[in-house]
């Protein structure tokens, strides 16, 4: 293993040695799947359901209560240390440890599916756990994603079979990052567009955009979008292999339950990208290009606990702006707009649209001086926004 970062770059003279104080905390994060396949242990030994709820009841009450109570951490590493920090491989095995709990959780979870006799709410319960935590590992696929190292790459899209949503890994470094707070970009939600309407936009519109970069691809090199090189087919494969083996294994009755938990973890995602970039916009220039990505286009939250689950997902301003940056390394810009919680805290409040307006959008106006041209507004809600506003703008 690498030298701990403070070894590898000299303070100016007089400085004291930084220390990454998150170091060690960051296992949150790594062993998050295996807290949960815990659960799912106990539920087994005892037979008591209540503990496949425990997921949801972390994820949706006691993370936002412990980012309410412990509050922000806005504290950068000193760039002189990023270097090493980057190298240090620590970080790199507390995010692989993620994937073999996450695989194990899955297999555990399919297995209790059919054979754990459990009820409606039970299975309920375990749907809610197995597809949480393999929402939150598009998140690791996402990190690994952004990567130089190609196996890395591949493990990113190995992550993503569970939740049988392998063409993200292409759009969303390919398409997501190009068009990012643009009206073109279908991961980029709109101000007065609700969760539900953004919800089959992005899907559809992430899944054609994958699709025809791949054909793009492929036709460069003389190819069909149907060659095995095609990225997303690779992706999409996987998921059929891991499906296909656990339904050898434990016969058609798991099918139902994949399925379900993936649909979950696939929506977990879309209404942290529903959250991430609500209503921002990048400007036009006078040569009709849109201005490069800045931290102000993303929405940011330094909120502590979260962060520590997510890899710091919620800085996302710094990944747009610097996206092979390691987690570890990302940092906090004042000029980020930032939001009242950390993503666990956001998530009931977008599933319910008046309170997401009520709680955002004056926010993103606030953001924008109260310019409504100037956000990435609802073609269908303008003309509301714009009689709601007028007294501010006027």
């Amino acid at each position: 293993m690498a030298a701990h970062p403070t070894s590898s770059a000299t303070p100016p003279p007089g400085a004291a040695a930084w220390h990454d104080a998150k170091r060690y905390a960051w296992l949150l994060s790594g062993a998050f799947p295996g807290l949960a396949w815990l659960n799912l242990w106990q539920a087994e030994r005892t037979g008591q359901v209540a503990w496949l709820w425990a997921l949801p009841g972390v994820m949706y009450t006691l993370i936002p209560l412990l980012d309410w109570l412990l509050g922000e951490d806005r504290s950068n590493p000193p760039e002189a240390q990023v270097p090493a920090l980057e190298r240090d491989r620590w970080y790199l095995a507390v995010l692989l440890l993620f994937v073999p709990l996450q695989f194990g959780l899955t297999l555990h979870g399919a297995w209790l599916a059919v054979h754990g006799g459990l009820g409606a709410l039970g299975l309920a319960g375990l749907v809610l756990t197995v597809g949480g935590i393999n929402g939150v590992a598009i998140n690791t696929a996402h990190e690994l994603g952004h990567k130089h190292a190609a196996w890395e790459r591949w493990l990113s899209r190995l992550v993503l079979a569970p939740v049988a949503y392998g063409h993200f890994f292409v759009e969303h470094k390919r398409g997501h990052h190009r068009r990012v707070a643009t009206p073109e970009d279908p991961a980029s939600a709109r101000l007065g567009e609700s969760f539900w309407a953004f919800l089959p936009r992005t899907v559809v519109g992430g899944l054609r955009s994958a699709w025809h970069l791949e054909r793009q691809r492929l036709a460069g090199r003389g190819l069909g979008p149907w060659h095995w090189r095609n990225e997303c087919l690779q992706a999409w494969a996987m998921t059929v292999l891991l499906y296909a083996g656990l339904v050898a294994w434990l016969g058609w009755a798991v099918l139902p339950f994949l399925l379900v938990q993936a649909a979950y973890g696939a929506q977990l995602l879309e209404v942290v990208n529903y959250i991430e970039h609500y209503g921002l916009l990048r400007q036009r220039g006078a040569d009709g290009r849109y201005e490069r990505c800045a931290p102000e286009h993303s929405w940011n939250s330094n909120h502590r606990m979260s962060n520590l689950f997510l890899y710091h997902l919620q800085r996302h301003s710094d990944h747009h702006a610097h996206p092979a940056r390691r987690y570890q390394a990302l940092r906090h810009f004042e000029q980020a707009p930032q939001l009242p919680s950390g993503y666990a805290g956001l998530l009931l409040v977008a599933y319910v649209p008046p309170l997401w307006y009520w709680l955002m959008d004056a926010r993103v106006m606030a953001h924008y001086g109260g310019d409504l041209a100037r956000a990435n507004v609802q073609p269908g809600a303008r003309e509301r926004l714009a009689r709601e506003w007028r007294p501010s703008i006027g």
